[in-house]
């Protein structure tokens, strides 16, 4: 006779966790991914005063806008990734989060292009930890068939901080300047990293893994 119960007692253990709990830590987890997308998006509202007030061209805004942010996002995302593979992914997340949101803080605080281009860079490093470890706590906390949804809800962060970085950036802009749009951006990141810090705990890992049954490869015969 098969003994089911110990495969039965992950998903058991899973089904423990409080529906509610679930989604205040998807629902955190995605407003932190609206401020990714609000801090990078804010600098493309924010170029003409900046580059007026440092008399730079269009190509070293160009940089700065791009090559800067997405050279070091690109290259350092695969091995944060790995790391969250192995490391507590609640941490990864909120470390991150601080130090993203106190370059941008920092980005109005700066002197000259190379500061500025300096700040960016950690804007771009902080940035590339945050998205795989939180995917991988959405995982943990979602079975297969709530995972989508989660994903989809998680997936809306995107829309909602590009929404936010043109129309804060602009907003603040308009009527404060260029650098308070930067400290605007950036304070809210580093309140709310703490409470991620505070109120999350890191998730079981592979409390929603699902045992597979292999399938025969090819047709099989009908008797």
């Amino acid at each position: 006779m098969v003994d089911v119960a110990p495969q039965a007692a992950v998903p058991a253990q899973a089904a423990a966790a409080p529906s509610a709990r679930r989604y205040y830590v998807l629902a955190l987890l995605t407003i932190i991914y609206a401020l990714n997308f609000l801090d990078r998006t804010i600098f493309n509202v924010l170029i003409e005063p900046i580059k007026k007030e440092f008399a730079l061209s269009d190509t070293t805004m160009g940089l700065l806008a791009g090559f800067g942010f997405v050279l070091f996002y690109s290259l350092l995302g695969i091995p944060i990734a790995r790391m969250a593979d192995r490391l507590n992914r609640r941490n990864i997340v909120a470390l991150a989060f601080a130090f993203w949101s106190a370059m941008t803080y920092l980005c109005g605080l700066v002197s000259s292009v190379t500061t500025l281009a300096l700040a960016r860079v950690g804007v771009g490093i902080g940035e590339s930890a945050g998205t795989p470890a939180s995917q991988s706590m959405i995982a943990d906390l979602f079975d297969k068939n709530e995972r989508p949804r989660a994903l989809g809800i998680y997936a809306i962060g995107t829309y909602l901080g590009v929404f936010l970085g043109y129309f804060i950036g602009g907003y603040v802009n308009q009527h404060y300047g260029w650098r308070m749009a930067f400290f605007t951006a950036g304070l809210p990141g580093i309140a709310l990293a703490a409470v991620l810090w505070l109120t999350i705990s890191e998730p079981k890992r592979g409390a929603m893994a699902e045992t597979f049954k292999a399938e025969p490869i090819g047709p099989t015969l009908g008797f």
